[in-house]
């Protein structure tokens, strides 16, 4: 099971009120919302492996560069030499820390590299995994990962984090009309604002769907806009060969990375903190109760 960590706990800030706070009055929502979150995923799906994978970039330079406009909107303050810093919610902030050092103190392997998003490094490890994968995300962006071949899904949280959508093959073409590799392709053809993409103009979601099944692929979309015999309206031939030099680079930017280079570490699931003592005074500091206890006792199993 793979956990798209920052995407989880923004959706636990957001799900979870912030009067949920620490004995010294600063929120803990954030905190409390990811762990009672990580204890329903261990005790509903048994995974073997847990890793809470981590945006160590969440605006790769080598991105930015093909597509300067790539999360431009969410840059709270240009960084020279290292990451943008994003823009977050005040109260949330301080509580990633936390989250960290509490991962960490129960054992749960945090896996990130430098340059690189939890997009990439969730697809490497995907594509490394021998078996079954679980990717947890409210990040449709990983739904290019869906594969049936190799057993891996996506669940991804719908109304908060209250109930889980489980994405295999068979869902994502009911809902898009598309299989996994073909959802990345949808989604650089309808551009996506909330990551600064501009898409085609004029090409929304049905749109690409419909190139796609008539064309098989991006490559085979732009193939037809070659080809005068193509059945392709005219309006969409000059809307795509104008956005030619967007759709060059688009698949690099919008494709997650399948080679991240990744330092070693125990992706197994613990079954009792790695350091109780630390844990201990967290808890106490944080006032983190029966979310860390339901989790503990998950784990425990």
């Amino acid at each position: 099971m793979l956990l798209d960590t920052a995407s989880l706990y923004f959706r636990a800030y957001f799900g979870v009120p912030e009067s949920v706070k620490a004995p010294d009055g600063t929120p803990v929502n954030a905190v409390r919302g990811l762990l009672d979150f990580i204890a329903r995923l261990v005790q509903d799906h048994e995974p073997d492996d847990l890793v809470a994978c981590m945006d160590f970039d969440w605006r790769p330079q080598w991105r930015v560069e093909l597509i300067p406009s790539y999360k431009a909107h969410r840059v709270a303050e240009e960084v020279e030499g290292g990451p943008d810093e994003e823009e977050t919610p005040d109260t949330l902030s301080p509580q990633v820390p936390v989250i960290e050092d509490v991962l960490d103190a129960i054992g749960i392997a945090r896996v990130g590299a430098v340059g690189y998003e939890a997009d990439d490094v969730i697809g490497t490890l995907a594509g490394r995994a021998a078996g079954p994968v679980d990717i947890v995300t409210g990040d449709r962006d990983l739904f290019q990962l869906v594969d049936d071949a190799r057993g891996v899904r996506v669940l991804y949280p719908v109304k908060g984090m209250g109930s889980l959508q489980a994405f295999d093959e068979a869902a994502l073409r009911e809902k898009y009309g598309v299989d996994g590799p073909g959802y990345a392709d949808l989604a650089l053809l309808r551009g996506d604002p909330s990551d600064g993409l501009p898409g085609v103009p004029g090409i929304g979601e049905k749109t690409a769907a419909k190139l796609l099944a008539s064309f098989g692929d991006l490559a085979g979309i732009l193939a037809a806009v070659e080809d005068p015999a193509a059945k392709i309206s005219p309006a969409q031939r000059k809307r795509l060969a104008e956005a030619g030099p967007y759709l060059a680079v688009a698949p690099k930017v919008v494709r997650v990375a399948g080679d991240v280079p990744l330092a070693p570490f125990d992706a197994a699931l613990p079954r009792e903190p790695r350091d109780p003592e630390v844990l201990e005074a967290l808890a106490e500091r944080w006032g983190l109760g029966g979310s860390l206890q339901r989790l503990l006792s998950a784990l425990g199993g």
